[in-house]
Formats: structure tokens, sequence, C-alpha cells
């Protein structure tokens, strides 16, 4: 009889409260790297590929609700409940610059040319700060409708993409202009938005929904049905075929991209999915489960 396979994930210790998100470097010269953000008010870098600690980004006084990495992964932004964000040395830990802010940070997100940070939060004002000029005053796109959650770039950095805490639908900005150009209609407030790393899709999960969003026309791609309401989704970075989601049911579910099939899950944790493994995190603690080149897809190693 053929054993069941099963997979123990990587367990991650270090944060002392509830683990609210969570980002992965792009791959670098010396592999790539994950950070995190908790409500512990300490960001955490850790290497992706082991989940081995790095250090500790310590300076703010209040929950931090937002990290990123650069593209190098040689900086480091948080956005924090303190109403600042800071900008980090990712090799040293050092504290480089803190940008005050007149209210909570609920987001930031570095540029693809990494010479401009991105924040959004309470206040409902997009502000770009220059990295080249950090003491300059940043520049404010006009007014988000509601509270900010979530921020990102794309287009190279000619478009900014923002969803709110309490009102449904993702905005995209004109950099340029500074104003509204397409709104991603969705029923519920959008939880998570993230851009596939080839540029294609734009994901976003509101309510019990998954979306799936062309990222040069903005037109509705494939929408689906969760088991529960969803808190994060991610598609699959290298092949685009299977993307997961977690949320309420504390269950990490995979799904095959064209069909919305379910394939697989791994279980109990948070609700945070990340593009480059799955993880997910509650009680301070983050769980990796590393997908095996061998194994012919993740349900193969996800599932009992």
């Amino acid at each position: 009889m053929d054993k069941k396979r099963t997979v123990v994930p990587l367990v991650c210790h270090g944060h002392s409260r509830p683990v609210v998100d969570l980002f992965y470097s792009p791959i670098t010269p010396d592999g790539f790297f994950l950070i995190s953000a908790s409500k512990d008010s300490s960001p955490m870098l850790r290497n992706g590929e082991t989940g081995d600690w790095i250090g500790t980004f310590e300076g703010h006084k209040g929950a931090v609700w937002s990290c990123c990495l650069d593209t190098n992964a040689l900086r480091a932004a948080s956005g924090s409940a303190d109403f600042s964000a800071k900008l980090w040395d990712a090799l040293s830990g050092d504290e480089l610059h803190s940008f005050e802010h007149k209210h909570i940070v609920r987001s930031c997100a570095f540029s693809e040319d990494t010479h401009l940070l991105l924040t959004g939060g309470v206040e409902k004002i997009l502000r770009i700060f220059d990295l080249n000029r950090p003491d300059a005053p940043p520049r404010e796109v006009d007014n988000s409708p509601g509270s900010i959650r979530t921020v990102a770039w794309l287009h190279s950095d000619q478009t900014i993409l923002s969803s709110c805490t309490d009102i449904g639908g993702v905005r995209l900005w004109d950099v340029r202009s500074g104003k509204i150009v397409q709104t991603l209609e969705t029923k519920s407030p959008v939880t998570s938005s993230e851009v596939s790393q080839d540029g294609r899709y734009i994901t976003t999960a509101d309510g019990s929904t998954v979306k799936f969003w062309d990222a040069n026309h903005f037109g509705l791609v494939k929408s689906y049905n969760m088991p529960c309401n969803i808190e994060s989704a991610s598609l699959e970075p290298k092949l685009g075929n299977k993307f997961i989601a977690g949320g309420e049911d504390m269950w990490v579910h995979i799904f095959d991209f064209h069909t919305g099939e379910e394939i697989g899950r791994m279980q109990q944790g948070s609700s945070r999915s990340c593009p480059l493994r799955a993880i997910f995190t509650r009680w301070g603690i983050l769980r990796i489960w590393i997908r095996r080149r061998h194994y012919k897809n993740l349900a193969d190693w996800a599932c009992k």
C-alpha cells in the first residue's frame, strides 16, 4: 500500500503578535527574501527559501501594517500605526529615513525603478516620496474616496493601484495627472490586490470572491466564488496556472486558474497568501510550504 505523502511546513517563530502583511523580494544574486509586518511593531527579514531569521527592524512605536522590499532587496519600507512610514537599510537594519504622516499608514510600495515610495492609509491620501530626496515634500495624488488599504505600482510606474478599507472597487490612478482613470468594480471592499509577476493580471479578493483582471485593458478575465470570505489571494508567479486563497476558515486553498477547481489545501493558520510560496500566519508564527520540483503540482504535496 502506498504511503500517504504529507509535508511538514517550515515554522518560523519570532513575532509576539499577529502577522498582518508579508512580502517576497524578487530573486536576486543572493537569493530571495521575505519581510513580515506585525502588530508587535517590529518588521522581520528572513531568507525566503529557508525561513531563517536575518534581522529585525526596530524603531516603530505602533503596529506595523505593511512592509515591502525594493527590487534588489537592498532596502525595506514599512507603514505603521505610529503615523509614519520608514525606510530601512536591508543589509544593516539601520533606519534610513522616517516619513511622517498625520494618521495610520496602512500600505506602502517601492516603485519598480526603486526611486519612489508610495504610501496610503487612513488619511485617504496617496503620497509619493522621492527616495533620492527624502527630505523633500512628497507628491500627493488626488484624495481617495475612502481609507486606503492596499497600494501597488504597474505599467512601469506610470499607474497606481489602490483599494479602500470600507468601499468596494480597485482604483487605477494615472501618475502624471494624479486622477483616477479606471475603477475595477467589486461588490465588497477589496482585502487584497496584487499585480502578477509578468504584469498581465491584477488579482483581487473581495468578500468570498477572487477576481482576475487584465492589467492592460482592465477587463474582468475570471471570477471565482470561494468557500468562505477571503482575506488574500495570489497567482502562482512562474506558470500562472494556479492560485491560492486564504480566509476566515483558516485554510489556504489551492485552485486551478483556468477552471476554478480546488486542487488542494494546506492546513490551519491565518489568511495571508504570497506569490512565491504558500504562507499563512497566526499567533505571530509564519508557516512556509515549499513547492518541491519533483511534485507534479501543488496538490501533490498539499493534500494528504
